[in-house]
């Protein structure tokens, strides 16, 4: 035989053993991974319209009592007189019917103090909490129910800062129940029956949110990393498959385009058909998990933070009576801050306007210029423009969004962004490069956060519909193919 001859016959039974191997490698990565491919899926569809619990902003103001300004004698910088410098974040608002400054230092550890006498106030016992609760509209027949560290709701590490929590239930129609805790005596989280009973259908199957598990965050994103990753490399040979085994032009014996039947048959042309959406959802899941930190954190740097405010030390210098004045009748918070070396005192109403006060307030975009200016000190030029409405990369589809909002844009490596509040000078967030490659790799593919279909949600639900649907009948028809090869050593079939 000629070297040419016997080359090509080398090629041909290597190829011919990588389509076996592939064969084989889907199989079994299906049979292994099928059960959560349709999990993602049908779960997929009760995220759409059951988000995982949270307490939104409205509902955390409204549930705090108006600030009772005759009571507040301490000004916020003899509530910072134990700190070294000027803390992460400073609040006043009220602890059921007292007045309190929350301090919340850069290590994460929090601390109350007394507006009304100065003193450091200790953790928050059962029957404060039930009468904090006791403050929300939607309180009838407030109830103790227990304290926890962890349960299926408060699992997520951004809780860890205020644990223990104090669970209690309002007596209200919704079934709500509120998270307060112990430390700080706030409200954190809210569920109602509702979401409960929804999210176990949805966020608990599809992001395994199984309380052991998830409350230890390292471990739970090196499962969520491996065990999606496969199921990537299951949809990929398949597709790859699927591609192999098509015949358009020259079609098998039968005149069909597949080879197989009945409900294989599904699972090929549903997998040509719907697999690259398959496959974007998986890719994009994955995405989401940060692989090898590829993506940076959406908030700026301690560092960052401290440049903007260029705070002089542990105080404010604002007079807590110049505040009062410019207060709303139903102010329930104010935040104290730094800008650019100046105090700034923001407060906020339980109708959600929010008042720039005292200090250099009102915000001067020269001020605001140069402080953002400090951001990014190895940058050598900034831009800002302002942004009117929301664009691709500021959407409400997952959280509210303020607007108007400035835009500033530096030129540094990392070409990062930053989006900051014109009337309160409050930075929202850091979007760089990073960020951005994230917004159209996960935003993107996994729920389809485009504007044209958002602006016409019953045409993005469609879609969103027709994928998942599209996704469930190729995960289904695997898992039944895949439990049906299972079984048959034990009927007496041949094996694989």
């Amino acid at each position: 035989m000629a070297p040419t001859a016997r080359m090509l016959a080398k090629l041909a039974k290597l190829g011919k053993t990588g389509k076996r191997w592939l064969h084989l490698g889907h199989r079994w990565l299906g049979i292994v991974t099928g059960l959560f491919f349709t999990t993602w899926f049908v779960s997929g569809v009760v995220m759409m319209y059951v988000a995982y619990p949270s307490l939104t902003e409205p509902e955390r103001r409204a549930g705090l009592p108006a600030i009772a300004w005759d009571a507040v004698r301490v000004s916020p910088d003899a509530a910072l007189a134990d700190e070294p410098g000027f803390p992460r974040a400073l609040s006043l608002s009220m602890r059921g019917a007292e007045p309190v400054y929350r301090v919340a230092r850069w290590d994460g550890s929090r601390r109350a103090v007394s507006a009304v006498d100065g003193r450091a106030i200790g953790p928050a016992s059962p029957d404060e909490a039930l009468a904090i609760a006791g403050h929300d509209p939607r309180s009838l027949r407030p109830a103790y129910r227990d304290t926890l560290a962890y349960d299926l709701w408060t699992v997520h590490q951004r809780y860890d800062a205020v644990r223990p929590l104090h669970r209690i239930a309002l007596g209200d129609a919704d079934g709500t129940e509120l998270y307060v805790s112990q430390p700080t005596g706030a409200v954190v989280l809210d569920t109602t029956a509702h979401e409960r009973f929804w999210n176990w259908f949805g966020a608990v199957p599809h992001w395994l949110y199984v309380a052991p598990l998830r409350a230890q965050a390292a471990l739970w994103r090196t499962v969520i990393v491996w065990v999606s990753g496969i199921a990537m490399v299951g949809a990929v040979t398949g597709f790859v498959l699927g591609l192999l085994r098509i015949r358009i032009a020259r079609r098998y014996r039968s005149g069909a385009v597949t080879p197989y039947r009945g409900l294989a048959r599904w699972h090929h042309l549903g997998g040509l058909i719907g697999g690259l959406a398959l496959l974007s959802f998986i890719v994009s899941g994955w995405l989401s998990m940060n692989p090898n930190r590829w993506f940076s954190s959406s908030s700026p740097s301690q560092a960052m933070l401290e440049r903007y405010a260029d705070a002089p030390g542990a105080r404010t210098g604002l007079d807590r009576a110049a505040i009062r004045q410019r207060a709303c009748t139903d102010a329930a918070e104010v935040r104290f801050t730094w800008l650019g070396g100046a105090p700034l005192a923001v407060i906020a109403c339980r109708d959600g306007l929010e008042i720039a006060c005292c200090g250099t307030a009102p915000v001067a975009p020269d001020q605001l210029d140069a402080a953002a200016r400090r951001l990014v000190p190895e940058a050598r030029s900034m831009t800002t423009s302002r942004l009117e409405r929301e664009d691709f990369y500021w959407t409400s589809h997952h959280r509210a969004r303020r607007l108007p909002v400035l835009r500033v844009v530096f030129d540094d490596p990392a070409a990062t962004w930053f989006h900051i509040d014109p009337e309160t000078g409050e930075i929202l967030n850091r979007l760089d490069r990073s960020g951005r490659v994230e917004r159209w790799g996960f935003d993107l593919l996994h729920t389809l956060d485009l504007g044209i279909l958002l602006r016409h949600r019953p045409a993005w639900d469609g879609v969103m519909l027709l994928l998942l649907a599209a996704g469930s009948v190729i995960a289904g028809s695997g898992v039944a193919m895949g439990w049906r090869r299972l079984r048959r050593p034990a009927a007496g079939s041949r094996p694989a």
